[in-house]
């Protein structure tokens, strides 16, 4: 399922799945049945009708959704004229889309499992009234709640067997595995924890097997299957959120020290320019207080592993030190970036921290503020407050989007 920002939906499928289950979830968490039972009606008109009802399973409270007949006879449809219904159907493009694709999972699965081409397929149970019924109310829940990306967990998919209009079956059925190929998947249970059409919606709308991910939850939902089975949540559960993207990755780096009491005051400035030229994220001094009262400083150089050892060497080579201490540390920085602003007489960029594509911090470039002062003959700090002027007239300020892609973090506090 394609997305831009939006909200993420997370399915937990641990327990099985099957698509009525799934809308279950969906109106729980949210979804209402009059837009689904719409969205159903606009395929098999007069058929269905949509019931819900709240239940317990393994003591979990749930919404179980029945999808009720609401006519004599219910014909197996091919592929070719379920997409046809689809095609023709009064739905919006999202939902006409995420159902076709459905739609044309289980049709290859089915393909592979009977050696026949797709064209050829007939469905039987899953093509059955209540099957269209789960899959386009499914689609039309996640366009009117407003999902933009769904993940989901591992799926527990059941053992033993089970009867089918094919006879005797072992589970997972055929067609579930065909339809798991490339996703994680479980026994979990005694039995069909997983149906066709629940893992056909699955692999159409969700585009990782992930634990949950990082995300504010605005909305959760249970759906119930059938049975109650003791000892174990036959359950399948839904979260809403506002995706996190903006955690930040924690990086593996090393801490390089060394105490200093005897290097002229004057050499610290180029020993950690020299430092940040020779490939360290960052250098510092900390000033301390040595052994009989000595005033000294540490040098601190936070470095990748593959330039641990060329800083080093440096740090021999520019102090007056006869020993290193290492450490690991994990680093933590945001993304940051630089935009220039005009200014009276040049330029001054502006250094932007990010989290979330907006702004967190966003300070003018030193550097810049003193040559142009210097080149205008003016005080440091008018420039500085020119730039912050300006930052903030480009919307360069905490809290505003950021149009465009982050650039590297070396240099950023650790």
């Amino acid at each position: 399922m394609g997305h831009t920002a939006g909200l993420h939906l997370w399915v937990d499928a641990t327990a099985g799945i099957a698509g009525d289950m799934l809308l279950g979830a969906l109106i729980d968490a949210g979804a209402t049945l009059d837009g689904i039972q719409s969205a159903v009606a606009a395929v098999v008109p007069g058929e269905v009708a949509l019931r819900t009802s709240t239940v317990q399973r393994s003591g979990l409270r749930a919404l179980k959704l029945d999808v009720e007949s609401r006519a004599e006879d219910h014909p197996h449809r091919s592929w070719a004229r379920i997409r046809s219904m689809l095609e023709t159907a009064e739905l919006t493009t999202a939902v006409r889309t995420t159902a076709l694709a459905t739609f044309a999972r289980l049709a290859d699965a089915e393909a592979r499992v009977h050696g026949v081409s797709t064209e050829d397929v007939h469905f039987h149970e899953v093509g059955s009234w209540d099957s269209i019924a789960d899959i386009v109310g499914v689609c039309a829940a996640l366009a009117e709640l407003a999902v933009t990306r769904v993940t989901a967990s591992p799926v527990a998919v059941g053992s033993g067997r089970i009867g089918s209009v094919h006879g005797d079956l072992p589970v997972p059925p055929p067609a579930v595995l065909e339809l798991a190929r490339g996703w994680q998947v479980l026994a979990g249970g005694d039995g069909e924890l997983a149906t066709p059409t629940g893992m056909a919606l699955i692999r159409a709308l969700a585009d990782e097997c992930t634990p949950i991910a990082p995300m504010e939850i605005t909305a959760v939902g249970v759906g119930a299957g059938g049975r109650d089975v003791p000892g174990r949540a036959n359950v399948v559960r839904v979260a809403l959120g506002i995706p996190v993207a903006d955690v930040p990755a924690t990086e593996s780096m090393w801490v390089l020290e060394t105490n200093i009491d005897d290097l002229d005051p004057r050499v610290w400035p180029t020993v950690l320019a020299a430092l940040l030229e020779g490939g360290a994220a960052d250098a510092w001094l900390v000033p301390i207080v040595m052994k009989k009262g000595r005033p000294a400083h540490t040098l601190c150089v936070l470095a990748r592993d593959a330039d641990r050892e060329v800083l080093r060497d440096s740090i021999f080579g520019l102090t007056s030190t006869i020993g290193v201490r290492e450490a690991p540390v994990s680093r933590v920085a945001l993304d940051r970036d630089w935009r220039a602003v005009a200014l009276n007489g040049g330029e001054v960029r502006i250094k932007v921290a990010l989290r979330a594509d907006r702004i967190v911090h966003a300070t003018p470039e030193f550097d810049d503020a003193a040559a142009l002062a210097r080149a205008r003959d003016v005080p440091v700090r008018q420039v500085l407050d020119e730039a912050i002027a300006a930052a903030e007239a480009a919307m360069l300020r905490p809290g505003a989007q950021w149009p465009g892609e982050p650039c590297d973090q070396d240099g950023a506090a650790i």
